[in-house]
């Protein structure tokens, strides 16, 4: 697949049961082949390819431009894996809107049942959701989390935003293997409509932005205040001074000056510190210690079975459920020592690559 543009517009309504039925066991049955041919790491890391999700979520039945697809793959792996966990080493928690808010609890429950720090994989989830909701703030709200963990302590975040105004949604990704840090560059990959206007804190060239915000932060708020409402702001800053209220500053900024966070990451943690107060902080700092933020747009992609709307063309159910039945088996028989129908997939994959000719 050459790597280009996905736009991923909103949009509403339910997958009928029939179709989402079928979805879920096709994605077990490519989740099971990925385990058994390269291991579950490999399977988290392709989950982390934002390409490749989406390939997946196209192969599945959905239509390759609905923001629709995110959810509806997240949700028939999470369902499709349930009760299996154990045997396949890897379990997903959260989903869309309420299921989002249960991530925690799912996390710790399954911590426990791998021997893993539940507390610290909440932690985690807490941070990466803070990050794309606070320090990218690209117009896209955050409503739906997913989070994969394997029971060697690796993880993948899959989550997406929308913008009610554009109608347009965003998929972000993220992946332990390989992360040196929570706030400088840490997606794998991000995917929707590119944006005009957005503050990156997250970007390389906004370091010392990051460092004066947590310094900042740690300074007795009435100091910072003052400074704050004398502000005339650079002509290049989408932002306004209006937007954040002084007194709901002075309360947050209380609480950081009371207990000072460590570094960045850890000021995004604390509870309070929401977008509002990390752009009062980043106008302070370019301000104060002019160290400008960064905004650079973090967007990477800007970009077999049809679609459940008809488009490329509708899904043929006769058709779907002759590759269920290949692949179903082709595991089923695997399992036994009969692996015939995997060895015939790893050749069609080898003639693909061109290493081998199929006459």
């Amino acid at each position: 697949m050459q790597r280009g543009i996905v736009d991923l517009p909103l949009h509403y309504g339910n997958v009928p049961t029939c179709l989402f039925e079928r979805m879920m066991r096709l994605i077990l049955a490519i989740t099971e082949l990925v385990i058994s041919e390269f291991g579950v790491q490999e399977l988290l890391r392709r989950f982390s390819d934002p390409i490749w999700f989406q390939s997946l979520g196209c192969i599945a039945g959905f239509d390759w431009h609905s923001s629709g697809l995110t959810t509806v793959v997240c949700g028939a792996l999470k369902d499709g894996v349930r009760g299996k966990e154990t045997d396949l080493g890897f379990f997903v928690c959260g989903g869309k809107g309420r299921a989002s808010r249960q991530t925690p609890d799912e996390i710790r429950l399954f911590a426990e049942k791998f021997g893993l720090d539940g507390n610290h994989l909440v932690q985690i989830s807490r941070l990466v959701a803070k990050v794309d909701s606070a320090a990218v703030q690209d117009g896209y709200q955050i409503y739906h989390h997913i989070f994969i963990g394997s029971r060697c302590g690796e993880w993948v975040v899959v989550q997406q935003g929308m913008n009610t105004v554009s109608r347009w949604a965003r998929r972000y990704h993220w992946f332990s293997v390989g992360l040196n840090s929570f706030v400088t560059e840490p997606h794998k990959g991000i995917v929707g409509e590119p944006s005009s206007s957005v503050l990156n804190m997250v970007a390389h060239e906004a370091e010392r932005a990051r460092q004066a915000a947590t310094v900042i932060a740690t300074q007795h708020p009435e100091a910072t205040i003052r400074e704050f409402v004398k502000i005339k702001l650079p002509s290049h800053h989408h932002l306004c001074p209006g937007d954040i209220r002084p007194e709901y500053l002075r309360k947050i900024l209380l609480s950081t000056y009371e207990n000072p966070p460590t570094d960045f990451a850890d000021l995004l943690l604390t509870s309070g510190v929401g977008p509002k107060t990390l752009r009062a902080l980043v106008l302070l700092a370019e301000v104060i210690y002019g160290a400008p933020p960064s905004f650079r747009d973090p967007l990477t992609y800007s970009f077999a079975h049809g679609g459940k709307d008809g488009y490329p063309y509708p899904i043929k159910l006769e058709d779907y459920d002759r590759s269920l039945f290949f692949l179903e088996k082709g595991i089923k028989e695997a399992r036994i020592g009969r692996g015939e129908k995997l060895m015939a997939l790893r050749r069609l994959e080898r003639w693909a690559k061109g290493l081998v000719s199929i006459l």
